[in-house]
Order: C-alpha cells, then sequence, then structure tokens
C-alpha cells in the first residue's frame, strides 16, 4: 500500500538514514499529520502533545531523556534508541578530552591567542610563556572508567594503545561488554577505589535515578588529588557544586566535560564542550540507518530491537497474518490472547511471548485473516495496552 506508514522527524535526521523508509510505504517530513512514528534526536517531548496515532517513537541517540518514556510505555509504544551507533566518536572525543587535560592545551591556545603578534618581543614571550602550560604524557599513568558498556570498552583499548593502565568499574556490566574489555583492564569493586587510584576518570553511565549526581562531594573527598575528571555521559550525572569546590581545593586538576553549564562556563580550570559526543558524519549517519531499520522492523512484521522499555523479540515470519499485542506483565495474559483467538476459530501458527519489567509483549501468527471484531476484542482484555494487525500483500 502506498505511503501505508506515516513519520514526523523532530530534528535532522542524516538522509542515508531516512532513505532506509522506502517511499512507496512511508511518507516522511516534519510536519506529518497523525504520525505512525516519530523521530528525534535531541527535541524535547515531554511537552509535547503525542498523538494518538503514534505507535512507534525512535531516538537516534543513545539517551532517552528528551522522551517521556513511562508515558509512552502506558500507551504500548515502544521507544527505540541506537547504542552504539555513536560509540566511535564519542570514544575519540574522549581521547581528545584526555590529552587537552594533561597537555594543558586550551589554556596554551588561549595564551597565544592574546599575544600581539606585530610584538618584537613575541619569540620570546612565547618561549618564556610555554613553562606555565608544562604537562604529562598519558603513557604509564592509569586511567579509571566508570561504566564499561560500548563506548567504555572502546576508550579502555584505545587508552591501553596509548600506554595508561586502565581501572574499571562497572557492576552491571552485560555478557557482551565483559566480551568486548580489553584483557590488560583490571576490575575496581567501587567507584571510590576508581578515584583513589586514578590519575583520570572519565564517566560512561546513562543518566537515572541511581546515576543522579553519582559523583559528588562525599565521593570527591576521596579523589586522588590532582586527578582530571572527564564527563562525556550526561550532565546531571555530575554535581557541578561538588566539582567546582574540588577544583578549588586542587582535589581535581581539569573537568572536561561536554555540557557547558552556566556554573562552569568562563573556569579556567573546566574544559568544556558544545555537546560534540555524537556530532560526526559518520556517528550521524550510523545513528539513522539504524534507527530507521529498527523502526521499519517494527512497523512491518512487530520485531523489537533496542527499544528502552520493551523486550528484544525477532520471530520469523511464518504465515502472512500476524498480531502484536503490548500487554503489562500480569499473569494469564497469553491464556487470554489464546482463548480469545480459540474462540474466533482462529488457529496459532507461531506464538512468542517476552516480558521486560512491567511489560510484555507478544507476536502471533495466526493461519487465517484476522477479523476487525476479534481485534477489537484483543484490546479490551484488561492489561493489554495496544494491539497492532500486520497482515502480509496476498
Amino acid at each position: 500500500m502506498a505511503n501505508q506508514f506515516k513519520v514526523q522527524v523532530l530534528n535532522q535526521i542524516s538522509q542515508i538514514g531516512l532513505k532506509r523508509l522506502p517511499a512507496e510505504s512511508y511518507t516522511v517530513g516534519k510536519e506529518a499529520g497523525e504520525p505512525d512514528v516519530i523521530l528525534v534526536r535531541s527535541a524535547d517531548m515531554h511537552s509535547m502533545v503525542i498523538p494518538p496515532s503514534v505507535k512507534a517513537v525512535g531516538r537516534a541517540g543513545a539517551g532517552t531523556n528528551n522522551i517521556p518514556v513511562k508515558d509512552l510505555s502506558a500507551r504500548g509504544i515502544p521507544v527505540f534508541n541506537t547504542p552504539g551507533a555513536n560509540a566511535n566518536a564519542v570514544k575519540e572525543l574522549v581521547i581528545a578530552g584526555l590529552l587537552l587535560a594533561a597537555r594543558n592545551i586550551a589554556g596554551a591556545i588561549n595564551y597565544v591567542a592574546g599575544l600581539d603578534k606585530g610584538d618584537e618581543a613575541l619569540e620570546k614571550k612565547v618561549e618564556d610563556g610555554k613553562k606555565q602550560f608544562s604537562g604529562c604524557e598519558l603513557a604509564g599513568h592509569t586511567l579509571g572508567i566508570i561504566g564499561l558498556g560500548k563506548i567504555g570498552c572502546l576508550v579502555a583499548d584505545a587508552a591501553i594503545n596509548l600506554g595508561m593502565q586502565v581501572l574499571g568499574y562497572d557492576p552491571e556490566i552485560t555478557v557482551e561488554a565483559a566480551w568486548s574489555l580489553p584483557s590488560h583492564v583490571k576490575k575496581a569493586n567501587s567507584i571510590d577505589e576508581i578515584l583513589k587510584n586514578s590519575h583520570f576518570v572519565t564517566l560512561h553511565v546513562p543518566l537515572v535515578e541511581a546515576t543522579k549526581n553519582l559523583i559528588n562531594a562525599e565521593r570527591l573527598a576521596g579523589v586522588r588529588p590532582g586527578t582530571v575528571l572527564l564527563n562525556f555521559s550526561r550532565e546531571g550525572v555530575v554535581n557541578l557544586e561538588a566539582v567546582l569546590g574540588a577544583l578549588e581545593a586542587k582535589k581535581l586538576n581539569y573537568y572536561v566535560c561536554d555540557f557547558p553549564g552556566k556554573g562552569i562556563i568562563g573556569n579556567p580550570r573546566v574544559i568544556a564542550l558544545p555537546h560534540l559526543g555524537a556530532s560526526t558524519r559518520e556517528a550521524e549517519d550510523n545513528c539513522a540507518v539504524m534507527v530507521a531499520d529498527q523502526v521499519r522492523d517494527y512497523m512491518e512484521h512487530g520485531n523489537i530491537l533496542n527499544a528502552v522499555n520493551f523486550p528484544n523479540m525477532s520471530m520469523p515470519r511464518e504465515s502472512r497474518f500476524r498480531l502484536a499485542i503490548a500487554n503489562a506483565n500480569v499473569p494469564n495474559m497469553v491464556g487470554q490472547i489464546s482463548t480469545t483467538m480459540a474462540q474466533a476459530n482462529l488457529n496459532i501458527h507461531n506464538m512468542m511471548n517476552k516480558s521486560k519489567g512491567e511489560m510484555a509483549y507478544t507476536l502471533v501468527d495466526v493461519d487465517s485473516a484476522v477479523p476487525k471484531k476479534v481485534i477489537e476484542a484483543m484490546g479490551k482484555i484488561k492489561g493489554v495496552l495496544a494491539v497492532r494487525y500486520l497482515p502480509l500483500a496476498g
């Protein structure tokens, strides 16, 4: 069916990704009325009225703090993201941050910019001035990494290749991340151990309730004097007042971050970048392609990969007729779904059900077409949040 799905784009999304949505099935634009899908990067959706027509939200990036995930979950709407798609871009910026701080490059650049190019004593001033920017080499120093996901693992590998010692901490490390972690990384048992034993500390954790103000005054009291703290994760994982206090007390030598907050701009010991972590052509393309592919597979087949609020689920098609059902993770949901099918004399060819927290998701392939009244009856089951019928053209 031509232009079957409408996709509203809230930010500039790479055309390389958008072209993965075929024009004969998808209408894509900023002003799409009654959209089936919303694609977003940084736009704040919390104050936005999200139309009843929306069936999926895709974030071309990893963090979803700008999306009302809880509200969308209550409506049975998955929120997709793209973990790892911008990991290399962030890794390279972290390494740049390490070098900026280790060699006092930001201060040195500002010093040179303030020189008078017509001054006859220019050469002498350069030679005299450079002494104040003497730094250190990364090799032989210890980098502490808090959070060992895709980005953390890449940073660890790059740091080891630069000759650094690496100490890592992540109580919730995944099996996949553990396999990716270089064998030279030493395991720390706590954040405090990282702060006490590292010359440089870099943060790579999501901003959730448990990580808000993760680095605070109490933790910074135990930091190794002269440490450089890098935050290319989220602003909220660091308490800025505590960081400024640690800088003033010379507990921290530099704070390097991707979030130029009001309280830190202009501080000579803060190197703040304007949220450049994923701002590369390659990262934007990777994120766009990944989110477009995930959304398309969901819209056309009901499969889910990388939804922050739904379980991953992929079921090969064994029938032209498929139902996708989002429901609360409560007992007897599968039984009620099966009973509704049986009462309509519909034969289930294949069925899969998975859960994630309070959310559950069911895919059902049926041997024959599903009448509208059966879909409506399914939607009236207590606990069912959304029902989608996904028949293939015959």
